[in-house]
């Protein structure tokens, strides 16, 4: 009588665990790396390219944007601090979707970088996307559930940070940096 667990392609050798069932749950979270990272340094791209978004009045502005949102926004408070200064907020939006797109896809600091994206999801669900009707419409709530798998777990598998580690662990936990 042979051992089923032997030859199930999901399992493995030996039913230990290395087949297809066990590279899906290493990999599972790849996929949503690479559509945060990319979607992400796009978003920071298109604002860091386009002056009118960098005005803080006209059509098409961040403060035209931030003024439409204020009233609806959960915190009026917040929006009010970015009209201080739209185009400010604006670079400090962009170029923090830049930082968290690069480090989530190369995965160099993903904790930290899903934090980040995090906050930016949170602050713009909470201003911009408040008065979304039904909430399920606005995408800022989705990508703050997006973020929460990777602040969670971090990235294991094809990173910069899996890479870092593998370093500190052959040469003995000394700085490899």
């Amino acid at each position: 009588m042979t051992n089923s667990s032997q030859t199930d392609p999901y399992l493995g050798r030996g039913g230990r665990g290395g087949g297809l069932r066990d590279s899906a749950t290493r990999y599972a979270l790849l996929p949503l790396r690479v559509f945060l990272g990319v979607t992400f340094i796009y978003a920071g791209l298109d604002k860091l390219t386009d002056s009118s978004f960098m005005s803080a009045s006209g059509a098409g502005s961040i403060g035209e944007m931030m003024h439409g949102a204020r009233d609806s926004s959960a915190i009026p408070a917040l929006v009010d601090l970015a009209l201080k200064s739209p185009a400010g907020f604006g670079y400090a939006i962009a170029l923090g979707e830049l930082a968290v797109g690069l480090g989530v896809l190369f995965g160099l600091l993903t904790r930290v970088a899903a934090v980040g994206g995090a906050l930016i999801s949170l602050s713009l669900w909470s201003t911009v996307s408040w008065a979304t009707s039904p909430y399920y419409y606005g995408n800022d709530l989705i990508y703050l559930m997006a973020w929460l798998p990777l602040v969670l777990a971090g990235a294991s598998y094809w990173s910069l940070d899996s890479l870092l580690a593998h370093r500190r662990r052959r040469s003995g936990g000394r700085n490899t940096l």
